[in-house]
């Protein structure tokens, strides 16, 4: 059975993508090509599932909101 989660893809200064996963705190990856991104995070996902907490309940990305201070 497969399952969908929320990716967060952003770019540092030196060029590395940065992934995070919302639902599965503490699921992130990084890589220099997008490709290669998306491979490492399909499997930081897997790890994390593989030992995530059954009790622990997964969050739900509701959005994201830019803020002006």
């Amino acid at each position: 059975m497969s399952k969908e989660f929320t990716v967060i893809i952003e770019q540092d200064d030196q060029g590395y993508f940065i992934a995070d996963v919302p639902e599965l705190k503490g699921c992130h990856t990084q890589a220099k090509s997008l490709d290669s991104l998306m491979e490492r995070i399909k499997e930081a996902i897997q790890l994390c599932l593989e030992v995530y907490d059954e009790k622990q309940t997964l969050t739900h990305l509701v959005g994201i909101q830019k803020v002006k201070v």
